[in-house]
């Protein structure tokens, strides 16, 4: 998206809401309003864990973990901020410190969460962008991983270590790790965002890409 970071922000923003008359107007003035509920894990006794990501847009990231296998759900919203009961549009200004996120369902007996943290790093989006993601500037587009127990946290930790050490690793991550405290349920509009306008020129730019980049990359997860 070409011009200033003002200018793509509100382009940005035009076409989020040409998007909500087009789709949700019909249904009533309520529906791209947040649940104003924050996610709550997967429920006790279930085969399947939780992980929360942010990389940027959560359009992209969001389709990126949809078409992994043994990913059951994506939900995108907002994480690591201090307003309760976030929106978009709070958190698209820079005022409440989230970060735009993805909540992921997933079986960790067909993936990983170690190979979540490989996608979420070598495709989702760039580790190295601090406080942005191609276009997007800002706090809110930052890269996080929001770790809900001991585990995730030792094993995003040493995969970080991993990257820096690694062949590729002059450029330092800048990815925050950082406990999970509270995940607010994006707008109505926001979810599935990428499979609902495919053809969006923002999504065909920067986020068919990735996609494209799963399935060449690990075609063994893609789905």
């Amino acid at each position: 998206m070409p011009g200033s970071p003002v200018a793509r922000a509100v382009a940005k923003m035009i076409a989020v809401a040409v998007m909500v008359l087009m789709v949700f107007a019909p249904v009533g003035a309520n529906s791209a309003r947040p649940n104003n509920k924050p996610n709550p894990p997967a429920q006790a006794g279930s085969l399947l864990q939780t992980a929360v990501f942010a990389g940027g847009c959560f359009w992209g990231v969001d389709a990126v973990f949809k078409h992994v296998k043994g990913v059951s759900e994506v939900t995108s919203g907002y994480a690591g901020g201090h307003v309760v009961n976030a929106s978009y549009d709070q958190v698209s200004a820079g005022d409440s410190g989230h970060a735009e996120s993805v909540l992921v369902h997933f079986n960790p007996a067909q993936v990983s969460y170690q190979q979540l943290l490989e996608v979420f790093f070598r495709v989702a989006h760039d580790p190295t962008q601090l406080n942005r993601q191609g276009p997007d500037v800002g706090s809110q587009y930052r890269s996080a991983i929001f770790y809900t127990d001991t585990d995730q946290k030792k094993m995003a930790l040493a995969y970080v270590q991993q990257l820096t050490n690694g062949p590729n690793g002059s450029k330092p991550i800048v990815t925050q790790i950082v406990p999970l405290q509270q995940f607010y349920r994006a707008e109505a509009y926001h979810q599935n965002y990428l499979a609902l306008h495919p053809y969006q020129p923002y999504i065909v730019f920067n986020d068919m890409p990735k996609l494209t980049q799963l399935r060449q990359q690990y075609p063994d997860l893609y789905k």
